[in-house]
């Protein structure tokens, strides 16, 4: 039961991260090669990466745990461009995941990189 309240929560932050994103009701996906994240608005980028890291419970939950964040402080900050900034870093403190995520992405790392310091300037 734990697990499956713990998906609905991350799940609803993912379809929040969606909605703020594209302004519509959309799929819980992740965007393929071919819908280029990198070299974008850092704050697309970030937002595509959040959605990256809570489809794994496993990643959201040490997320979460390494920001501090609670699921409702990450859904109520996710227009900060701190708390966009902090997704990156927490990608960019782990290279496999910063890797994982590019590829899924469609990007390269540094694109990921570049973003987490374009938020943080």
């Amino acid at each position: 039961m734990r697990f499956a309240i713990r998906f609905a929560t991350l799940s609803t932050i993912w379809h929040e991260c969606l909605s703020a994103l594209y302004g519509t009701d959309t799929r819980l996906t992740i965007p393929t090669p071919t819908q280029n994240s990198g070299g974008g608005d850092p704050q697309t980028l970030a937002l595509n990466a959040l959605g990256w890291i809570v489809i794994d419970d496993d990643r959201a939950g040490r997320f979460l745990a390494l920001t501090g964040l609670t699921p409702d402080e990450l859904r109520a900050s996710l227009g900060y461009p701190s708390t966009l900034a902090a997704v990156l870093e927490y990608l960019c403190g782990h290279e496999p995941d910063l890797i994982a995520a590019a590829e899924a992405l469609g990007c390269r790392p540094q694109d990921l990189v570049a973003a987490r310091e374009r938020l943080t300037a």
